[in-house]
């Protein structure tokens, strides 16, 4: 309410259209406060109370009124609480017993009596710092924001939705946006959502808050939603005298030490072109290996050697790579590099986490069944610099970049 509340009124004022004191009276009796109490406080008869309430009919002096309350859908699912849940509630809190006593009685999760009251309680008139919970004002309240479809809010915030666009056009993921408006707009609710908002407004039919083309931003490169399936593993193509994974050192495990990197390939059209890859574990730095001659062991080493060669010191401390023929001449560079390598077990994929994840968000820049030869070292370069320069969720929301800076200056 935004006017003076007056004091109560013992002499007439004649007739006056009372609109603003007939909608603060509203907001009182919806919020649950009785027509005596909110007679008072607004300054009006109680008989003028209880004819706005509950309306009145025609007759020769004056015309219908509808009452203040509107009608409200009868109450939902089993699933959803009901009004005599709400009073159940209402009664044992001022019986002051437990969320979890009341959850018991009434069969439901303690979280759901906790939301219950966090969402449809109020504060006392005159001290904030304490709530009541009042049933009937309650069940209106989740009557009235039951009804669906609600208004999107991308749909009706064009400053979210250009936001949105803009860093999916960035190849950013929908989590990643999240949390950027978490943190650029910390004092803005309106422009905060949730990842799978974006997902929605990118793939339900009828929505059209984003453009559908941006949904080939995706990593997936996707137009619509398909279920998981589980991932076919390749065979196993044996190297000799590897040195198996569960020899490596404890601390490229727990990732604790930087220098210890994941590599692959990821195979062009046809299987005649290849990108190297690399991966720090302590970080997720990439760093992507050039081949253009092609993928056989020589090369691969030649590459690989380069690429190593040019890190510090102390970022060479193992690799871990995937029984794949292409390390076939591992121990060569290993002697180049004094960088030992480390295999993975047979078809084991997820012992090499951290490059798998990162052979999946390369294939955005490198589609499948593409030549990969026709990249230059300069394209692969942009394309590790602006995966380097992306917050990732496992960091924190740092970037690679940022958490490698850290862990040598940390190591320095």
């Amino acid at each position: 309410m935004d006017f003076k509340i007056r004091e109560l009124r013992t002499v007439a004022q004649g007739r006056k259209r009372l609109l603003r004191e007939r909608e603060a009276y509203s907001q009182l009796v919806r919020q649950g406060l009785s027509n005596k109490e909110a007679c008072r406080i607004v300054g009006i008869n109680e008989k003028t109370g209880r004819r706005w309430r509950n309306g009145r009919s025609a007759d020769r002096r004056q015309k219908a009124a509808p009452p203040i309350h509107k009608e409200v859908p009868p109450s939902g699912p089993s699933r959803y609480l009901c009004e005599a849940e709400r009073i159940h509630i209402a009664d044992r809190l001022r019986e002051r017993a437990s969320i979890r006593q009341i959850a018991a009685e009434l069969g439901r999760s303690p979280s759901t009596i906790s939301r219950e009251i966090r969402r449809n309680g109020m504060p006392l008139r005159g001290d904030t710092s304490r709530w009541a919970y009042r049933p009937h004002a309650a069940q209106s309240r989740a009557d009235a924001r039951r009804p669906r479809p609600k208004p999107s809010k991308i749909g009706q915030n064009t400053e979210l939705r250009d936001f949105i666009q803009h860093h999916l056009e960035r190849r950013w993921s929908p989590e990643q946006i999240c949390h950027a408006l978490k943190s650029r707009f910390s004092d803005r609710p309106e422009m905060h959502v949730t990842h799978e908002t974006i997902y929605q407004a990118l793939y339900v039919q009828g929505r059209g808050e984003l453009r559908r083309e941006l949904a080939r931003a995706l990593r997936t490169g996707r137009t619509y939603r398909r279920t998981h399936r589980s991932s076919t593993k390749r065979q196993p193509r044996m190297a000799s005298n590897m040195v198996m994974i569960s020899e490596r050192p404890a601390e490229a495990a727990d990732r604790a030490v930087p220098g210890h990197w994941e590599g692959d390939l990821i195979i062009g059209k046809g299987h005649k072109s290849a990108i190297g890859t690399l991966v720090e574990r302590s970080s997720r730095f990439v760093a992507l290996v050039h081949l253009p001659e092609g993928r056989q062991p020589a090369q691969v080493r030649d590459a690989l050697i380069r690429t190593v060669s040019a890190l510090p010191a102390q970022l060479r401390r193992s690799l871990t790579w995937d029984q794949g023929s292409e390390m076939h001449l591992h121990t060569q560079f290993s002697t180049a590099t004094d960088m030992p390598v480390y295999f993975c077990d047979p078809g084991s994929p997820w012992q090499r986490g951290s490059n798998e994840n990162t052979n999946g968000l390369l294939r955005q820049y490198f589609p499948k069944g593409t030549d990969l030869s026709a990249h230059a070292a300069e394209d692969l370069a942009a394309v590790a610099a602006e995966l380097n320069s992306r917050p990732r969720k496992t960091l924190d929301w740092e970037t690679p970049a940022e958490r490698l800076a850290k862990l040598l200056a940390t190591a320095s």
